[in-house]
């Protein structure tokens, strides 16, 4: 791990996050829609627009914190000729399509009034080939200043035509997206310019696109010094899909987006492929993967703009939603919601997952999930030992189906129990592998029961279909 010291952002462990895809989620202000805009609610596609912007989140920030989010992580908002924006074409300008500068700084605003972070989307591994650096090079070639900005093989090059090699570095051979040479000084010091001029706009920190695309982890560290400077306080978030621990020494990256946990949610909970107990050591590697100081500040989400929506990938099958929810909320890390996923809106991979959000067709809301969210956050939000306590499974019943874990610190215990199954059960959890709590019942949380402990153990409880119990256990 390194000989760094691990110190993360407190606000990130105690956070609940909502995924944003801005160009989907609300259209604010129609006159800055794109000349090309499709109605609100057409078929996404790779390349068409719909008209969200930065107002339309302002407009439903309400109804956001109704929810129970207390963090926005917004997919990128600066110019591009692209409904996603990861083919930047200037840094400091908020797409005209998302509004304006005034625009950001009212978001920023107004999310801070409820106690709402933000945090953005960087891409610094490439940029797209409207980028003022690019298209120099494309003009002046090996006359341009900026001609060691990106990793030339030879001129011309060829951006648009796919006949003729593109003499290029670009991100997985997409000529839309030139790669920076990062190693270059005045690229280097322009990207830190950047990430250092968000966090002083307003911005609560960076989620990293790609960032193990940029082989340097000498950058990593430079760019935490830029934004820690600025905001000790920021959150550094990188898109990392497997094995993070070369990001995770305490000298780069606060946390990742822990695709790691939705991979295992999704093969449990959504497809049924993997038995409890596989989920469980899976679970249990995952927790001792990283120190508690990173583990509480990992991203955990079930669904991205990168994926099939969880409810898709579930064949539609809306009970078994419930089981990963109350896991996600109450498992150590951050909780990340991505937009709609909590109305039941559906989507198989991009650009089916990002559909707009039906703000216009309520009768179309799951409202029972949407409440099961809600309920299962605040539970989270009013028990600290949720966010910070220590995490031990009590309980795998491969013969049923059911896991159980403990979340507990110096005063209090709180003992998770998940039946993703269409049977009710009742079944005993054993506390035998617990410190002794002078308790002698359960409380279940959700709101089903009260139960007796004895002989080390909670007996009885009941379970609905689909569902679980948080049992806290008192005198």
């Amino acid at each position: 791990m390194g000989e760094s010291v691990v110190n993360t952002p407190e606000w990130v462990k105690h956070a609940v996050f909502y995924q944003i895809f801005p160009e989907r989620f609300a259209n604010g202000d129609p006159t800055n829609d794109p000349e090309n805009v499709m109605p609100w609610g057409s078929a996404p596609t790779p390349a068409n627009y719909m008209g969200g912007d930065l107002q339309g989140i302002i407009n439903h920030l309400d109804y956001l914190a109704d929810l129970g989010v207390t963090a926005l992580y917004l997919n990128p908002i600066f110019q591009a000729n692209s409904n996603h924006k990861y083919n930047t074409y200037d840094y400091y300008r908020i797409d005209p399509s998302f509004g304006t500068m005034a625009t950001f700084h009212a978001l920023i605003e107004q999310a801070h009034a409820r106690h709402m972070r933000v945090i953005l989307d960087g891409v610094f591994n490439h940029c797209g080939r409207g980028f003022y650096a690019f298209i120099d090079i494309l003009e002046h070639e090996v006359h341009s200043p900026y001609r060691e900005w990106f990793s030339i093989k030879e001129f011309p090059l060829s951006p648009y035509d796919d006949t003729k090699p593109a003499n290029y570095a670009c991100w997985w051979d997409i000529r839309s997206l030139p790669k920076f040479a990062t190693n270059h000084g005045p690229v280097r010091q322009y990207l830190l310019d950047v990430a250092r001029y968000w966090i002083e706009q307003g911005a609560d920190g960076w989620r990293l696109d790609v960032p193990n695309e940029i082989d340097d982890h000498d950058f990593w560290r430079e760019f935490r010094q830029v934004v820690k400077t600025a905001n000790p306080d920021a959150y550094i978030v990188g898109e990392i899909w497997e094995d993070a621990d070369p990001w995770l020494d305490g000298s780069q990256f606060d946390g990742v987006m822990n695709y790691v946990f939705q991979r295992l949610c999704r093969a449990f909970f959504a497809y049924r492929k993997i038995p409890v107990d596989k989920f469980a050591v899976g679970i249990e590697t995952l927790i001792r993967r990283y120190p508690p100081e990173i583990t509480q500040a990992q991203l955990n989400l079930l669904g991205s703009h990168d994926t099939a929506r969880f409810l898709t990938e579930a064949e539609g099958k809306r009970e078994r939603l419930y089981a990963p929810i109350l896991l996600q909320m109450t498992f150590p890390g951050a909780p990340c919601i991505y937009y709609g996923d909590e109305i039941g809106l559906q989507g198989g991979e991009d650009p089916h997952c990002r559909g707009c959000f039906p703000w216009d067709e309520q009768q179309t809301w799951d409202q029972d999930f949407r409440g099961w969210i809600q309920q299962c956050i605040r539970i989270r939000q009013s028990h600290p030992t949720l966010r910070t306590g220590s995490f031990r499974t009590l309980l795998v019943r491969t013969d049923l189906s059911i896991w159980a874990f403990a979340r507990q610190d110096e005063q209090h215990c709180l003992i998770v129990v998940l039946n993703p199954n269409e049977q009710a059960q009742t079944i005993d959890i054993p506390l035998t592998d617990l410190p002794v709590y002078q308790v002698n019942q359960a409380v279940d949380l959700l709101g089903t029961g009260r139960y007796m402990i004895r002989h080390r153990q909670i007996y009885q409880v009941e379970l609905a279909a689909w569902r679980g119990a948080v049992l806290a256990l008192s005198n």
